[in-house]
């Protein structure tokens, strides 16, 4: 009986051992395939003063493919952020300017007519380049954000009857600015679910004012971005994703977040006429990714409860619609949300 205990210890051990191996070995290729994400902060920082937040955001949209609805002011480096984002990573950049006069063509391309041999070519839009900036979407029509909505969730495009695939990675940065509404097209709720994020950039703190002013307060102002990483190294990066943990306790407390934007009497939470409409199960999907990204950029093999809560608020507040009650009582979707990551306890 000594003889059989000996073994099952001696067998539980060997596969703790092993299993400890494998997460060390993770672990260094963890810390290997996210250097290059290192380096493009710091590329991203001789440019961009400030915005951590927004740069962050972007890296972790790079790695899980997940696009980024960002809201704020116009001069905020919104366009130089993405734009020094792309000369990093040494891929394609392209600004788009949404007006209201602007066609679906006009963004994924269109057929032309060539009269020398009689037939139609395919001119493809700017939206065939890895990283797209939409600047103000809200001013485009209907059709525009459809169409562009489509390719971000496809990643391709029909042109006649042809069907096109889009580069990868491939990440669309779409504008929204909170002042002069008018002439304005209001994205519908169940559009921005499609962002994986919704990023607010505010204005710089004094210090990051004065350094603004210091560094870019002259005639001339060219600011070098290095390319120190490849698309390849991004899509490596992804592949690692996967392979990082997510332990039972977590997977619940990211499901309880997602499930008191829906019920929150069942958990205890007093938002009863507040809450028109919770997050999506694609918020738990998104939540569970975004999670992941940020241990990965951490140089963790294995997701936190703060790795959560970190990302939570970008996740759910786009997710989470609000009843007119709550906007008669000066709530936001954002302050629902942090109630209920204050509310429910960590594991």
């Amino acid at each position: 009986m000594n003889e059989l205990n000996e073994h099952a210890e001696f067998l539980a051990d060997a596969e703790l051992s092993e299993a400890a191996k494998q997460q060390r070995h993770l672990t260094e290729r963890i810390a290997h395939a996210s250097s290059p994400f290192r380096e493009i902060v710091t590329q991203i920082n001789h440019v961009l003063v400030g915005q951590s937040h927004l740069v962050d955001r972007m890296l972790i949209g790079l790695l899980t493919g997940g696009h980024l609805l960002i809201e704020g002011v116009p001069g905020l480096a919104k366009t130089t952020a993405v734009a020094s984002l792309a000369k990093a990573i040494n891929t394609g950049f392209q600004r788009l300017q949404f007006t209201p006069d602007l066609l679906p063509a006009d963004l994924i391309g269109t057929q032309v007519y060539r009269p020398q041999d009689q037939t139609f070519v395919v001119q493809k839009g700017p939206i065939f380049s890895n990283l797209v900036l939409a600047d103000e979407i809200n001013r485009a029509p209907a059709k525009v954000q459809s169409a562009l909505l489509e390719a971000m969730q496809e990643h391709q495009v029909t042109i006649g009857s042809e069907t096109f695939p889009l580069p990868e990675p491939f990440l669309v940065m779409a504008t929204q600015n909170p002042v002069e509404q008018e002439g304005t097209y209001a994205l519908p709720e169940a559009q921005t679910d499609r962002f994986m994020l919704k990023v607010i950039v505010d204005y710089p703190n004094r210090e990051e004012e004065l350094l603004i002013l210091r560094r870019m307060g002259k005639t001339g102002t060219k600011l070098e971005v290095d390319a120190v990483a490849s698309p390849e190294d991004i899509l490596a990066a992804r592949a690692l994703l996967d392979e990082i943990r997510v332990d039972e306790k977590v997977e619940g407390y990211i499901v309880d977040l997602v499930m008191a934007t829906r019920r929150p009497k069942a958990y205890g939470l007093e938002l009863d006429g507040l809450i028109q409409f919770g997050g999506s199960p694609r918020a738990t999907i998104n939540l569970t990714l975004a999670a992941r990204a940020a241990a990965f950029l951490a140089g963790r093999a294995y997701v936190l409860p703060t790795d959560v809560r970190s990302i939570a608020l970008d996740v759910l507040r786009h997710r989470v619609m609000i009843t007119y009650e709550a906007e008669a009582e000066d709530l936001t979707s954002e302050s629902i949300v942090q109630q209920i990551l204050d509310h429910i306890p960590a594991p």
